[in-house]
């Protein structure tokens, strides 16, 4: 399918720069255009497979209807002219996980993971339950591992485990799963698709191409995600926090089909949304077979991921946690809920237009906000209007710098943004990251 073709590819990055590396193989004749600067030795290594590479802010000089396909970053709107004149050619347009799953093995098993929160937690936890089992796995997706670079892993006996975003799920045609995980839906992303109700029918297509043997793990309690997939024709297996479900919560323990499997005090990752992302893991990973005794060491062992309401140090008696991948008012919600302390928050980015307004019950011990990014006029307008201190400044050096000389013992100093990290990052990883060096450096 991808061979002897002319392919444009729309951003360079990492998923652009693997999934060009795959397609040189097969006889394709490429153009690559990005505007940011890019890895000279990447750039030379693609041209030595004969592509062609631009760096520039008008891809759509470069491109014409003589295209048989375009390759599109996850990233980029399509409101982008080149993507446009694309649709009006009737060009096709896919990104690098739609073209890696045309090279996939036979019969290699593939689990999706995707929600508006808890899909990179919920995706490790599945990763590290699999392996406990000693079960064959590959983690790639959205975490930041181009699924064009695992493809020399894998086999038929590989499971392949992927986080897949929203952005990606756009872009769409063949691919599918044999476990779909929906961890939650709530109105985020509204920015990149125009309107919540195209936010949840792209959503939905990370059951595309399902039948009754494909396994779809759903969750019970979000009216909008039961309403979505009320038609689908998978096989579903819900969870629930609250009522009885195939996995659910009681008597303070998770259970499994009426099995007990674990307490969930034993669970190292505490808290509501992290025991309803074990409960997504034990679903997925049962499918497979995977014993009690994996499932629950990993449960008792496993600490989180990087950019997660990460602990990155105490310094005078004053916490400092990273929880740069909260992009969204849900997640970081949930981050305010996890303290009991008084808190400083740091907040701000990349303005999409959606309000801060559903934090306000959550910022009962938030003593001063801290906020940078092009949202920052409008979050000082909204922690003015709930009667809380607020600091306007201009990155998030100064903000974190602000906030640490403003703690006293026993507060938390909280990076969750609510908001994502384009405006000033590249990615939410490099703003993390960021904060812990500054963090880390504070005498």
């Amino acid at each position: 399918m991808y061979e002897n073709k002319k392919i444009f590819i729309l951003g360079m990055a990492r998923s652009g720069y693997e999934v060009a590396k795959v397609l040189a193989k097969h006889n394709n004749q490429l153009m690559i255009c990005d505007k940011q600067k890019q890895d000279e030795d990447k750039i030379r290594e693609l041209v030595d497979l004969g592509a062609k590479v631009v760096i520039t802010d008008y891809p759509q000089n470069y491109f014409d209807e003589s295209y048989d396909l375009v390759v599109k970053n996850p990233g980029i709107k399509y409101t982008h002219p080149l993507l446009e004149e694309a649709r009006e050619y009737g060009i096709p347009i896919v990104n690098e996980l739609e073209v890696a799953y045309s090279f996939f093995p036979k019969d290699m098993e593939i689990i999706g993971v995707t929600g508006s929160n808890g899909k990179t937690t919920t995706t490790n936890l599945i990763n590290e339950m699999l392996k406990a089992d000693n079960k064959e796995v590959v983690m790639a997706g959205n975490m930041g591992i181009p699924v064009c670079s695992v493809l020399d892993k894998l086999t038929s006996k590989t499971i392949l485990l992927l986080e897949v975003s929203i952005q990606q799920l756009c872009d769409m045609h063949d691919f599918k799963t044999n476990v779909s995980v929906l961890t939650n839906i709530t109105p985020t992303h509204i920015d990149f698709l125009d309107t919540y109700e195209n936010y949840k029918n792209v959503k939905k297509r990370i059951f595309n191409n399902h039948t009754a043997s494909d396994l779809a793990i759903l969750n019970r309690e979000n009216s909008d995600e039961v309403e979505l997939t009320k038609d689908i024709p998978s096989t579903k297996l819900y969870f629930s926090s609250k009522n009885d479900a195939d996995i659910c919560i009681k008597n303070g323990a998770i259970y499994y089909k009426d099995e007990e499997i674990i307490k969930t005090n034993e669970i190292k990752l505490q808290g509501m949304h992290n025991y309803e992302n074990a409960m997504c893991a034990i679903g997925a990973v049962k499918h497979y077979g995977v014993s009690n005794e994996a499932i629950c060491k990993v449960l008792r062992e496993f600490g989180g991921v990087e950019h997660r309401l990460e602990f990155v140090r105490t310094l005078n008696d004053i916490s400092y946690y990273n929880d740069s991948k909260a992009t969204n008012t849900v997640s970081t919600n949930i981050a305010l809920k996890a303290f009991d302390k008084p808190t400083i928050l740091i907040m701000g980015g990349l303005d999409r237009g959606h309000s801060f307004e559903p934090l306000n019950e959550a910022m009962k011990n938030v003593k001063l906000v801290v906020c940078y990014g092009q949202t920052k006029e409008r979050i000082e307008k909204w922690a003015n209007g709930l009667g809380i201190e607020v600091k306007v400044v201009d990155n998030l050096h100064d903000a974190t710098m602000y906030a640490s000389s403003k703690a006293v013992a026993g507060d938390v100093v909280l990076l969750s943004p609510a908001c994502a990290s384009w405006d000033q990052y590249k990615c939410f990883e490099d703003r993390g990251t960021e904060f812990k060096t500054i963090v880390n450096d504070l005498k």
